[in-house]
């Protein structure tokens, strides 16, 4: 139980969120002593002025301002020019389309103009409406009522919730071969992240899948967290690459190769160190930081990998540590009853850093090979807190 109260984002896999006001938040990182801001050497950013305004206005002098004297016959010398970046005044406009009948003067066919394709009502929203109220839906996560206060405060419209849905929908159908874009260029990345969070879908837990690069993430969703959702995802079982990820069993059922997410390993052995006392789980959080800095040297260096001499170093000091946690954590004897004999934390962490050693170091041995997972997690964290603002998806239709 104290082990449980114990447990907040830094030394287990808890959002911040749910660490509560009281709890001041602790921080992995380790502190730099610079002063917040731009550094030294940061190149600073500035408006810079158009050589095109869309419009000038003149402020010139009518009379002198000692004497009183006109000044509207004197030809002005150069002055100083200031330039203000603005919104144009926000209204809707209306475009009217009118599709006219002809009769064919040789065969006297009755032939009859076409709409375009998204004119479909006799008075209805335009495409850019729409992909705006999207853009604020799915993007910067505003709720439906919001978006359409917010379309009424600006523009005076009466745009409610069941044009935004319908749009929606067609908007994610178009988006298909981009879609199928997207995967083939996550198939072909020599490194993905993967990751998986919970989703309430028509008021049950459904899971969120999703695997991401710097430039491309695919989300989808499944009733089942495990390989079944991982294969609707469809990468995985044709990905030929490196996958990183936390852990979880079902991902080491691909052929792939795989590199197990550092950050989740700290928390871990920071909980063994403040929680039970365990040296040895210091000293191996010291020593992946270590190694995590070396590798991050060694890049600036144009390296691509970590000399000989410097991995059997790592390796070594990993091996003496990896046999301390052992001591200290022994595997649970048998109880006689059936099933599996419950470990400690201590040794499941430390089976996992020794049975996966080869998935846990591979950022050393191979720089193309990240430390952590927070790439996906971060990928996630808005799936979180759009279902923290909607309380969840009502239909599986919504979802899409």
């Amino acid at each position: 139980m104290e082990d449980r109260l114990g447990k907040d984002s830094h030394n287990s896999s808890k959002p911040p969120s749910s660490d509560g006001y009281k709890k001041k938040p602790v921080s992995l990182r380790e502190q730099t002593g610079r002063k917040t801001g731009g550094q030294p050497g940061h190149t600073g950013k500035t408006l810079s002025f158009s050589e095109a305004p869309d419009s000038i206005i003149v402020h010139s002098p009518t009379d002198c301002r000692d004497c009183g004297h006109s000044l509207e016959e004197v030809s002005p010398t150069e002055g100083e020019r200031r330039q203000v970046l603005d919104l144009p005044p926000l209204s809707l406009i209306t475009t009217e389309h009118r599709c006219l009948h002809k009769t064919c003067p040789h065969c006297g066919t009755q032939n009859v103009g076409t709409f375009p394709n998204e004119v479909t009502l006799g008075v209805g929203y335009g495409t850019r409406l729409k992909a705006l109220a999207l853009y604020l839906k799915n993007f910067q996560l505003l709720p439906s009522a919001r978006i359409v206060t917010l379309l009424s405060d600006l523009f005076g419209t009466t745009f409610c919730e069941g044009t935004l849905f319908p749009a929606e929908q067609s908007a994610s159908e178009q988006l298909e071969p981009f879609l199928e874009g997207v995967r083939s260029a996550l198939l072909a990345s020599p490194v993905l992240h993967c990751d998986e969070t919970g989703l309430r879908v028509e008021g049950k837990l459904h899971w969120l899948h999703s695997a991401s690069t710097e430039q491309f993430t695919l989300y989808d969703w499944h009733p089942k967290r495990g390989k079944a959702g991982i294969d609707h995802l469809g990468l995985l079982p044709r990905y030929t690459g490196g996958a990183v990820h936390d852990g979880w069993a079902s991902y080491e059922s691909y052929a792939c190769s795989h590199a197990l997410c550092n950050a989740h390993h700290l928390r871990e052995l920071v909980a063994l160190y403040e929680q039970g006392g365990q040296i040895w789980a210091r000293e191996m959080s010291l020593l992946l930081v270590a190694m995590k800095r070396a590798v991050e040297t060694a890049k600036v260096q144009g390296l691509s990998a970590l000399p000989k001499e410097g991995r059997v170093a790592f390796f070594a000091r990993y091996a003496v540590l990896l046999a301390k946690g052992f001591a200290t954590n022994p595997l649970a004897p048998g109880t006689g009853k059936r099933g599996k004999v419950k470990q400690s934390a201590g040794y499941n962490l430390l089976r996992r850093l020794s049975v996966g050693q080869d998935n846990v170091l591979r950022f050393v041995s191979d720089f193309s090979v990240p430390f952590d997972n927070n790439l996906a997690e971060r990928d996630i964290r808005m799936m979180k807190l759009k279902q923290k603002v909607s309380g969840g998806f009502r239909t599986s239709a919504g979802t899409t």
